[in-house]
């Protein structure tokens, strides 16, 4: 047993966490193209079947007593369809829709040839029942009386996907979940924590987290179950005692074909607005190529003109500083690449399996030729940074996620710089049915699901990069205007990647301006109170910003073949 408690929470809200309510896309879906297993509503991993489930019913909630409303709701799921095993429960904030899953899973009845050389275990069952169940915590509520918390103990070789939560102290019933055979499971760990509840009883707070594959990316077969872990331990950095799922599957029959590729993307597509002010807009590479931007090699002083599909340009090896692209030497031609040229825009997209081939991710990046500089907030004071932030070659991505279950939106990643954020569908702006809206920050081009002022920095402090993204007339429609550039999954030959996607050196010059020295001219303007914030805050900024590199194309990116940023 790892650890019990009952007890009475003190300070609790007179009411308790009200039901969400349940969340749809503005528009219903369209029909898909046929073909594969694509939103057929079921995954089969090899050994094992899962479908998800979005029906669930509550069965113990926590107020937390530093708010009036928030609370988190635990979930059984609901409407399982004869032959499928639960694996775990659910839980989720009440601020949010409730729009979450968790899988259920059968046995199928061939194995798949990847366990062929397991031996004897691949002749046991995939699935079985735990032995029994250890209490993890337990609570009592004014309002949803008493909570509890049950690890499965799985059989030898097997291993636990979820929680189970009961209202009663008595333990589940063994036929509640099932575990899984280890050799079909991937490692998970806790992500995003839930809920932090300390109690004067115990050194220990009880802490729950939602889960994901440690492993992730486009390569990766690891599967999540969509269920949460919970525990007393002090440590919140480890590894979950349940697994997730692993996909055996070689072929990835749920992934889209090329037909339903497009279709998607004409159906969520984003529009993409870019600020009322921005003077360096996107414009096409071959756009950017045909009207003098050069390639330079180490050691020479003249460059040399882009083909218009980028074939003279290296391919592959890595980024060894020996070329770089830079724009045209006279000042004339110099200025029209940095303004770019929207009506050419078009979005390049990179389309790769997410979650073992349980989603797909729609990667699209755009290029700006130029970024402007950057904007310091110091509180009620806006600084232009001159230009501290400008570089050549600017490449910025969004990514839509698809469940392949269904072929519905279910969230979008929105790069910002260094880092980003994935934001759920029910936190979107959409217009023209269920296309997403993306802000484009103004001179940085970071990606942001709504307009507004957002601080790169210790924004506490006021302080920081200022991104503006607002609506305007200029714009890109993604679903109209875009090219696939890549699908790895789909096979050699499939989808014909361009020259110059090959490309893995920098699309700027290295150095474009001594921005240490332009950086001490600025911290010189400011008052004193505030430079020791800055210079920390100067620290914190990618090395874009200050110019000193140009950045490398898409396919140089650790999240071309890895996952977003969590």
């Amino acid at each position: 047993m790892l650890g019990c408690e009952c007890f009475w929470w003190k300070s609790v809200p007179e009411s308790y966490p009200s039901e969400p309510e349940s969340f749809s896309l503005p528009a219903p879906l369209p029909q898909w193209p046929q073909g594969g297993g694509f939103a057929s509503g079921r995954i089969s991993l090899g050994r094992i079947e899962v479908l998800k489930i979005t029906k669930f019913e509550r069965v113990w909630s926590f107020t937390s007593s530093h708010g009036k409303s928030q609370g988190f709701i635990f979930y059984r799921p609901l409407e399982i369809p004869d032959g499928f095993f639960c694996l775990g429960y659910y839980c989720q904030s009440n601020e949010q829709p409730l729009r979450g899953h968790v899988l259920v899973a059968r046995e199928t009845s061939s194995e798949p040839e990847a366990d062929c050389f397991h031996g004897s275990m691949s002749e046991s069952p995939a699935l079985k029942k735990p032995i029994n169940y250890s209490l993890i915590w337990s609570a009592d509520s004014p309002h949803d009386g008493c909570g509890y918390f049950w690890l499965p103990n799985p059989p030898v070789g097997y291993k636990a996907m979820g929680i189970v939560v009961t209202s009663q102290p008595d333990e589940p019933e063994v036929e509640e979940v099932r575990c899984v055979r280890a050799d079909l499971t991937e490692i998970c760990e806790t992500c995003d924590l839930l809920l932090s509840m300390n109690s004067k009883f115990s050194r220990n707070s009880f802490k729950v987290w939602n889960t994901q594959p440690c492993r992730r990316g486009m390569l990766s077969r690891a599967v999540s179950v969509g269920t949460f872990f919970c525990s007393t331990y002090s440590n919140s950095d480890h590894e979950a005692d349940i697994a997730c799922l692993k996909n055996l599957d070689s072929t990835l029959h749920a992934m889209p074909n090329i037909d339903q590729i497009h279709a998607l993307i004409n159906h969520y597509g984003p529009t993409v607005y870019f600020h009322p002010d921005e003077i360096y807009l996107p414009s096409s590479v071959q756009w950017f190529f045909k009207n003098g931007a050069l390639l330079y090699t180490k050691g020479s002083k003249k460059g040399e003109a882009i083909e218009y599909q980028g074939s003279n340009l290296p391919s592959g090896g890595t980024n060894d500083g020996a070329f770089w692209i830079d724009l045209p030497t006279i000042d004339d031609a110099r200025n029209v690449l940095k303004k770019g040229n929207i009506e050419s825009a078009k979005l390049y997209v990179h389309v790769k399996p997410a979650l073992g081939g349980t989603f797909t991710d729609i990667a699209m990046w755009v290029f700006c030729p130029f970024n402007g500089p950057g904007i310091l907030q110091v509180g009620l004071v806006n600084i232009e940074m001159n230009k501290i932030g400008e570089h050549v070659g600017d490449w910025e991505h969004f990514t839509l996620r698809v469940s392949n279950f269904t072929g519905e939106l279910w969230s979008v990643f929105f790069s910002q710089h260094s880092g980003g954020e994935w934001v759920n569908a029910f936190n979107l702006e959409f217009i023209d049915g269920n296309k997403p809206i993306v802000y484009s920050s103004r001179h940085g081009h970071a990606s942001f699901p709504h307009p507004g002022t957002y601080l790169q920095g210790p924004s506490k402090l006021g302080i920081g990069a200022r991104n503006e993204a607002a609506k305007s007339k200029l714009s890109v429609d993604s679903s109209i205007k875009y090219q696939i550039v890549a699908a790895e999954y789909l096979g050699s030959g499939a989808i014909t990647e361009p020259c110059w996607l090959q490309y893995m050196r920098e699309w700027g010059p290295t150095i474009v301006y001594d921005s240490r020295s332009e950086i001490d001219k600025l911290i010189d303007m400011l008052p004193v109170f505030v430079r020791f914030s800055v210079e920390n805050l100067f620290e914190l900024f990618p090395s874009e910003l200050y110019g000193e590199e140009g950045p490398i194309g898409p396919k140089g990116k650790a999240n071309w073949v890895g996952d977003e940023i969590c």
